[in-house]
């Protein structure tokens, strides 16, 4: 058959045309002859055979010689160098002079620069400067990558909240300030406080922005990863010509958005002793640490992140809000001089849900501090029930029968049976503050979607006595929480911040835990 198939030109596969015409010649479909190799017309297969054997052997496959990179074009070895981590690049450079020289191509750095940092600015123009985007990449947004994310400046005890970003050709610090009490649904307010770029080829220049009259000289020097520090080189920039009189009255009408005779009586000596402490960290050097945005869990009550709250007479302050396992804590980023930044100002009970009683009831405070202190009595015997090392997986047992398991948070407010189909989500439930209970936002949601008993901290001036005490989290919706300080009697409203901070997310749940544990030991 292999002979066949040599000398008809088709496979096994497809069959013999000989042969088949011998089949058809057999059937009487044939008019040509019956012929048989054996016995007549095998000439031709004899002479096919022979001139297979006369027909030189093939000769084995010779081995290729090795491609180098240096064989390709150089339009493909821009694309090659240009799809690699920009830090790699360096290490590339040694190689070979060839190499070398193909990296002086700006394509590769725009790229770099547009992928690992966002730059989406026409870098073409850097030429007029004559910066290349190489010098952008290597002397400005690679040499400073550790100061973007958002940092906690540490000013006393009112901390701050800065997110570094690249903007454009320059890496700003943007200082963000709650809105102007008691407007907690207000967007946020920030301002710049220093930013760095290329004014020339040899290194990046740092201006400090505060004040008002312009940009000036500054310093940033970085710590380590997690810690930097910045300095104004030119403080007398700050300063105004009518004076500290001038600049305390300016800085009230900015950061309060009212006038010095509107406050006076309210809480004169706090706002001189911020002003002082505000303005004093621009004349000397002030320190930032970092800090990481919650992570998600599929099981989270509601979206964890950033919130802007009222405190009283401190005005609004930003509380992050996060979610560790049956209990979610707030954590002051800013704070004032009873209970500083960095401390845990709330702490919720999430496998405590509090059924409210109807509106009637609920307007009486007494009726709120009774539900609320059976569940406190009901958490302490849990508490000494596990420390007194209770078999896991049992709850106290109460009048000799054991208490049922508490609820998920998703599913006390209905998210996982509309998840599952089993059934709509838990309608929103009537609200309103009980008498006695002041609020500085008196336009509160009148509705709301779940309660659970929690702890706010409270503390005398300088963080003195703290104490936990029991309250009510109320939450509202996805964007909206409350809380309820019973021994305080107020109520504190807090709303979502909803900026998308850049480079602010944590790269593990132990990162961000670690993080928390830092910032509270700093003001412990």
């Amino acid at each position: 058959m292999a002979v066949c198939a040599r000398l008809c030109g088709v496979g096994p596969a497809r069959g013999c045309r000989r042969r088949g015409s011998q089949r058809k010649g057999a059937g009487g479909d044939s008019s040509g002859p019956d012929t048989d190799p054996e016995e007549g017309g095998g000439s031709e297969a004899e002479a096919g055979l022979e001139a297979v054997a006369a027909s030189p052997s093939p000769s084995p496959p010779q081995p290729r010689a090795p491609l180098s990179l240096l064989q390709l074009p150089p339009e493909l070895l821009v694309q090659i160098f240009g799809s690699l981590p920009g830090a790699d690049l360096p290490s590339l450079a040694l190689v070979c002079s060839a190499f070398r020289r193909i990296l002086r191509t700006d394509t590769i750095w725009r790229r770099r620069c547009r992928e690992e940092y966002g730059v989406c600015e026409n870098l073409r123009k850097l030429e007029i400067t004559g910066v290349s985007c190489r010098d952008v990449y290597a002397k400005l947004l690679h040499r400073y990558r550790h100061i973007l994310g958002l940092w906690q400046p540490d000013i006393g005890p009112y901390g701050g909240l800065l997110n570094v970003v690249v903007d454009g050709f320059f890496i700003i610090g943007w200082m963000y300030l709650p809105p102007h009490d008691p407007h907690v649904d207000d967007p946020m307010r920030f301002k710049p406080l220093f930013r760095i770029h290329l004014m020339e080829r040899r290194s990046a220049t740092v201006e400090c922005m505060y004040g008002h009259k312009g940009p000036h000289n500054g310093h940033i020097q970085i710590v380590k990863k997690d810690e930097f520090s910045t300095k104004c080189n030119q403080t007398d920039y700050h300063r105004m010509a009518g004076g500290r009189q001038e600049e305390f009255r300016t800085w009230l009408r900015e950061e309060w958005g009212r006038t010095l005779e509107d406050i006076f009586h309210e809480h004169m000596q706090e706002l001189i002793l911020m002003k002082f402490i505000y303005t004093s960290q621009y004349d000397n050097c002030l320190t930032y640490r970092r800090i990481y945005l919650p992570p998600c869990s599929p099981d989270d009550l509601i979206k964890p992140g950033l919130f802007k709250g009222t405190y009283g007479s401190h005005g609004l302050e930003i509380v992050m809000l996060s979610f560790h396992g049956k209990k979610a804590k707030g954590t002051k980023i800013t704070g004032d001089p009873n209970i500083p930044a960095g401390q845990q100002t709330v702490e919720i009970e999430l496998a405590h849900p509090i059924r409210l009683p109807d509106i009637e009831s609920l307007s009486n405070l007494s009726e709120l501090s009774r539900i609320v202190l059976e569940v406190q009595e009901q958490v302490r015997r849990e508490q000494q029930w596990q420390e007194e090392g209770a078999p896991e997986g049992r709850e106290p047992e109460e009048e000799g029968r054991p208490q049922p398991a508490a609820s998920s948070p998703a599913e006390e407010v209905g998210a996982e049976a509309s998840a599952s189909g089993e059934g709509p989500p838990q309608p929103p439930q009537p609200f309103v503050l009980p008498g006695g209970i002041a609020s500085r936002k008196e336009d509160y949601p009148r509705t709301c979607r779940a309660c659970f008993y929690g702890t706010g901290l409270i503390a005398g001036h300088g963080f003195t006595s703290p104490e936990k005490t029991p309250g009510v989290f109320v939450l509202f919706d996805d964007d909206r929480f409350g809380f309820i300080w019973l021994e305080l009697q107020s109520f504190s409203l807090y709303s979502r911040i909803k900026v998308a901070f850049q480079n602010a997310e944590a790269p593990s749940r132990e990162a961000f835990d670690d993080m928390l544990k830092n910032i509270q030991l700093l003001t412990s």
